[in-house]
């Protein structure tokens, strides 16, 4: 099963006329997701790929009443748009822009957990359940190499994910649900506030997340755990474990603040929690077999 979107699940694209929307559009169907409609302001009555476009979220949903809002919106204009598809009554948000204002970023968070909403992003690849749906800009080529299966992802990295899935694959098992939080400071959603799906999601048997340091998010998983709130198997790689001490790495949200966000403490946090850290991408899929030796 998907925790977020399967190939039934009705689908809006915001900014669906603009060069990178129409695109992975295309891209999203033809991986099987089910695209109602499209909005971009002033173009209704066109289309793409044979989507309708409208002029706002309200008239679309009108037309067809869509549960997940995909989101190609310039960053200075997201936080407007998340808005928008939350007046809508859309509960399921994927935003993929990288640069969102700060402000606007914690802004999003607010409504989101105001509303009840899952807003993925920004700074993200999206979510995919292989075989079903995609919301988001996985390639071509990636969507050929995972396989559909029974292991749920989360991620705050980008190529990283890639490498790190490649090996649950190799190992004989599949995605349940990939879902990249993003790698900004303030993300819509949070590892830890997604566990609750996949505890409760029957086609979930166990849990890969691929963390980096910086942040809390890593440590929020570990006590989830200690708490019982999450007990299947869970595997992590934490990247970013050869960064020179000091040294702010990649994502905005890469940030060390004292101890905290550290690789080592979110190693330490994970492993007393019960979870198997792997030192390199290449131990993921073995850690995962050792947890879950009879799984198909």
């Amino acid at each position: 099963m998907s925790i977020f979107l399967d190939e039934t699940t009705p689908i809006i694209v915001q900014g669906i006329t603009g060069k990178e929307g129409a695109f992975w559009t295309g891209h999203m169907i033809d991986l099987g997701s089910r695209v109602v409609a499209g909005v971009t302001p002033g173009k209704e009555g066109q289309e793409v790929r044979g989507i309708p476009v409208y002029h706002s979220v309200a008239r679309a949903q009108e037309a067809a009443r869509a549960e997940v809002a995909m989101l190609f919106v310039p960053p200075r204009f997201t936080k407007d748009a998340v808005y928008e598809a939350l007046d809508g009554g859309i509960r399921k948000i994927v935003t993929i822009a990288d640069g969102i204002p700060l402000r606007d970023q914690v802004e999003i968070r607010a409504a989101a957990r105001t509303t009840g909403a899952l807003v993925v992003g920004g700074n993200t690849s999206g979510v995919i359940s292989p075989g079903r749906s995609m919301a988001g800009t996985f390639p071509y080529w990636i969507t050929r190499v995972y396989k559909p299966g029974r292991i749920g992802v989360m991620t705050r990295s980008g190529s990283l994910t890639n490498e790190v899935t490649s090996m649950i694959v190799e190992e004989g098992f599949g995605v349940s649900t990939l879902i990249g939080v993003g790698g900004d400071p303030v993300p819509g959603t949070r590892f830890a506030e997604f566990l609750e799906a996949f505890q409760n999601d029957p086609g979930t048997d166990g849990v890969v997340i691929v963390g980096e340091l910086g942040g809390t998010m890593e440590e929020e998983v570990a006590l989830a755990m200690e708490d019982q709130r999450f007990t299947k198997p869970l595997v992590s790689f934490i990247g970013g474990r050869t960064a020179p001490k000091g040294k702010r790495m990649g994502h905005a949200g890469a940030i060390v603040t004292g101890s905290a966000g550290t690789v080592a403490a979110k190693d330490q946090a994970l492993t007393r929690a019960g979870a198997l850290v792997a030192d390199r991408p290449s131990k993921v899929g073995t850690m995962l077999r050792s947890l879950l030796p009879e799984a198909p």
